[in-house]
């Protein structure tokens, strides 16, 4: 069930956040420094407090505003260049989008998920570029994977999580979000109507545990992996250090391959959790519009 599932994904994503931290742990205790540590580094830049994974999140999004600045500059009837690159890329991400949501609710929250994922892919591919990590400043790196920050992926899947309550009651309204968790009004009559109800209002809590855990699960599995990755490429820099230019290489590219396959998860689980909720009910709201 999908419970079980969030459940042994957010169990998994632990495990592998507190074996990095146990390893930072035995690292300090051995007077050495081993791996990503667990916590952003903090510095005060003009009377604010802003970790190494937060100026990462700006620069990719600054990145992704004058990419998207540029392509739009000079709008042609025939494309090319990077107008031609910016329209092939949105519509491929609104035509996936559309085919998981429909076409009424995938066009009102394209603006989301196609931003979600591109912004999760090029945050997770700006974590792989030389010096990030590296390069320091008292001792503490400037930059970090943003999504190697719990608190970043926490936010994306919190952000998510109202989002879909919105969409849901939208679709659905109170009473329908209501009835569609807990599915009251079951068949039958007498003493199998009631023990029905009970039957689904049971079923009804565990959605609502399963939903509840959704955010936890979203954040630690995005998190998980784009942490591990991070600290296997560290280690196989340390493993042999006259090798350590060659040895990361193939855990490099493989990297780069989880970046796209960690943002189309995301993606594709938010989004199929909304059409779960309301997808079928945008479908039949456009169809009976078409109608009339």
């Amino acid at each position: 069930m999908g419970w079980v599932r969030n459940i042994v994904g957010w169990l998994a994503a632990v495990v592998v956040a507190m074996g990095g931290m146990a390893a930072e742990a035995h690292g300090h205790g051995a007077g050495e420094h081993h791996g990503l540590s667990a916590a952003a580094s903090q510095f005060h830049v003009l009377g604010f407090v802003v970790t190494n994974s937060t100026i990462v999140t700006i620069l990719v999004a600054l990145g992704i505003i004058v990419f998207a600045q540029l392509a739009t500059r000079n709008l042609a009837p025939v494309p090319s260049g990077l107008q031609n690159f910016a329209e092939w890329l949105v519509e491929s991400l609104y035509g996936f989008i559309c085919s998981l949501l429909g076409p009424d609710l995938g066009k009102r929250a394209f603006w989301f998920f196609g931003t979600l994922f591109l912004f999760i892919l090029f945050t997770n591919w700006f974590g792989l570029i030389p010096g990030v990590g590296t390069i320091t400043y008292g001792g503490e790196p400037i930059l970090r994977g943003g999504n190697a920050d719990l608190n970043t992926t926490s936010a994306l899947a919190m952000m998510f999580s109202v989002l879909w309550l919105y969409w849901s009651i939208r679709s659905l309204g109170v009473g329908g979000f209501l009835k569609h968790i807990f599915a009251a009004g079951g068949g039958g009559k007498g003493f199998m109507g009631v023990f029905m109800v009970l039957v689904f209002f049971m079923v009804g809590l565990i959605e609502v545990a399963s939903i509840l855990s959704r955010p936890v699960s979203l954040s630690f599995r995005l998190y998980g992996n784009v942490f591990a990755g991070e600290n296997i490429l560290e280690s196989m820099m340390t493993v042999v250090p006259w090798l350590g230019w060659l040895i990361p290489l193939p855990f490099y590219f493989l990297e780069l391959l989880v970046g796209i396959v960690q943002a189309l998860v995301f993606t594709l689980l938010t989004a199929v959790f909304t059409a779960l909720m309301c997808g079928s009910h945008g479908h039949d709201e456009h169809g009976h519009g078409e109608h009339h």
